[in-house]
């Protein structure tokens, strides 16, 4: 039994090869491997990378029903580009090693984590046959909309799919200009992919627009914005506002926005929030609280700080009272 566990585990050969040097057969190279490992004679020790926060990502999923949750390393003094980074690089790793045949992506714009995500990746070695959905109007400012739209067309390359635009702005003017805009053919032809998206890669805002998303011009009024405080927002997803305890806040503004709704977003089988920096902790929670997403990506400091809130599995009350 030993010398088996030598030959496959220190010698690196494979159980054929044993087999045939032992004379054995391959059936029983399996079976006095797995008594080698039963009896102590081979002891599997796990020697976990510097910055990796097991026990943390394992709270996570357990007090806010995650299906997956990671953690990157972080200091109270950290900024936010350098979070930025880190998170990008855990989720390029992550999506690298967890997409599915024939996925349909959802990715919403004007996010400079998702940016540092795609630049992070790496072009896939097999063939998947996926497509990436923009979820967000990726219409804005001609000198930023170029990230919008670079951020859905590498990331349709570095997967070897198709990349379907949201040829639109995330926020128009009235509800008028949304109807008209809807009924354009590339837009209901991108707006009907949403049901069809199987992994959604989603930032969390808060209710300060962020550098991208301001310069887009994609953004609400300071008045606008304050309206949103004052009926509880804490955060956003893809432009729909949410309070502290995940409730859509839902005004006349809502109106005004193209992108996949937080509805929709819930039903999606794996939706992937990225996001990180204290000051987007509440709308961390908040997004975590609504059940929106189901994966998280962040960093160390925020995810302490949700775990020390002590979480008693929120409901979101979907009729809010700011309801339309």
């Amino acid at each position: 039994m030993a010398k088996v566990a030598h030959l496959y585990y220190e010698r690196a050969m494979s159980q054929v090869q044993i087999a045939a040097q032992l004379e054995l057969s391959q059936a029983t190279i399996s079976r006095l491997l797995k008594r080698a490992v039963e009896e102590g004679i081979v002891q599997v020790t796990i020697a976990r990378p510097h910055g990796s926060f097991a026990p943390l990502e394992d709270a996570l999923q357990a007090q806010y029903q995650l299906k997956d949750a990671i953690v990157v390393d972080s200091t109270p003094t950290d900024d936010d580009e350098m979070i930025q980074g880190a998170l990008g690089s855990a989720a390029a790793f992550y999506l690298q090693n967890t997409l599915k045949q024939n996925e349909i992506i959802g990715l919403s714009s004007w996010s400079s984590t998702l940016l540092a995500m795609v630049d992070a990746m790496r072009p896939l070695s097999r063939s998947i046959d996926a497509s990436v959905v923009q979820i967000l109007g990726g219409i804005g400012n001609p000198n930023a909309e170029v990230h919008a739209n670079r951020l859905t067309e590498r990331l349709g390359r570095l997967v070897s799919g198709r990349s379907v635009f949201l040829p639109a702005p995330g926020i128009v003017g009235s509800e008028e200009t949304r109807k008209v805009l809807l009924e354009d053919v590339f837009v209901s032809e991108c707006l009907a992919m949403f049901d069809k998206i199987t992994l959604a890669l989603v930032g969390i805002g808060d209710i300060e627009p962020s550098k991208l998303l301001a310069s887009s011009g994609n953004r609400f009024s300071s008045a606008e914005l304050d309206m949103l405080r004052q009926n509880g927002a804490v955060g956003d997803i893809c432009l729909r506002f949410f309070d502290a305890a995940g409730t859509p806040v839902r005004l006349p503004l809502d109106r005004r926005v193209i992108s996949m709704t937080l509805e929709q977003l819930s039903t999606v089988k794996r939706s992937v929030g990225i996001a990180g920096g204290t000051r987007k902790l509440a709308a961390i929670r908040g997004a975590l609280r609504g059940k929106w997403i189901n994966v998280l990506i962040t960093d160390r400091v925020v995810a302490e700080a949700l775990i020390a809130t002590g979480e008693h599995h929120h409901q979101p009350n979907i009729e809010t009272a700011n309801s339309e």
